[in-house]
């Protein structure tokens, strides 16, 4: 379904554009409604990819399928109420902003294909757009639910996890970004992350299809 040539590198651009900034987004947007001033202070409550995009984090999205944005500041002493749950939530947002928007992919690429298909072409820049927007974001959500510091999954275990454990989370924070590089040059990651993001895809795509043929 994926294919790496010329067409889904150019369409691929503006679909990392759309997931990098929604996931930083969704996660300013949750923390603002939880009462943190500070992503609307600093100008990140926008999807605006100017506002959000990292470039080494922008190229690897474009390479290797894995990459990521400028972090958006958050300051949970503004939270009401818990702020591990606030900051479990805060992270939770930015991938469940991306499964979204995948599906939203898989909901379009299907009802054209049904109604449009013989028209369109499976080779049409709408289809291999639409493609991309959906692997790219399921990607994104995938590798952010990883449980290492700085990813969000670290965050969302920590929420989790009773308060006695915290101290786990502050000495694995030096070591995170380590760790992560290491299963990333190893190839760790690719192997647990695409069987993952194939197996949600494939839901999903049925799931699309259904609906498509109901209208």
């Amino acid at each position: 379904m994926f294919r790496f040539d010329l067409a889904s590198l150019i369409v691929s651009i503006p679909a990392i554009l759309l997931a990098l900034s929604f996931h930083e987004f969704a996660h300013g947007y949750a923390a603002y409604l939880l009462g943190d001033p500070t992503p609307k202070q600093q100008g990140r409550l926008t999807l605006n990819p100017l506002a959000h995009l990292d470039p080494l984090g922008t190229i690897m999205m474009l390479v290797a399928r894995f990459g990521w944005a400028r972090p958006v500041p958050v300051n949970p002493f503004y939270f009401r109420g818990d702020r591990a749950r606030g900051m479990m939530l805060v992270s939770l947002a930015g991938p469940a902003a991306n499964i979204l928007i995948a599906f939203v992919g898989v909901l379009l690429y299907n009802f054209l294909g049904v109604h449009l298909g013989t028209v369109l072409g499976p080779r049409n820049l709408i289809f291999i757009f639409l493609i991309n927007l959906i692997y790219i974001n399921i990607y994104l959500a995938l590798f952010n639910l990883i449980p290492l510091p700085p990813l969000d999954g670290s965050k969302i275990l920590q929420g989790l996890l009773p308060r006695r454990y915290y101290h786990v989370f502050y000495k694995l924070e030096s070591y995170g970004p380590i760790i992560l590089i290491l299963l990333i040059l190893t190839r760790i990651t690719g192997r647990i992350i695409m069987p993952l993001a194939q197996a949600l895809i494939d839901i999903m795509d049925q799931i699309g299809y259904f609906i498509a043929t109901l209208f």
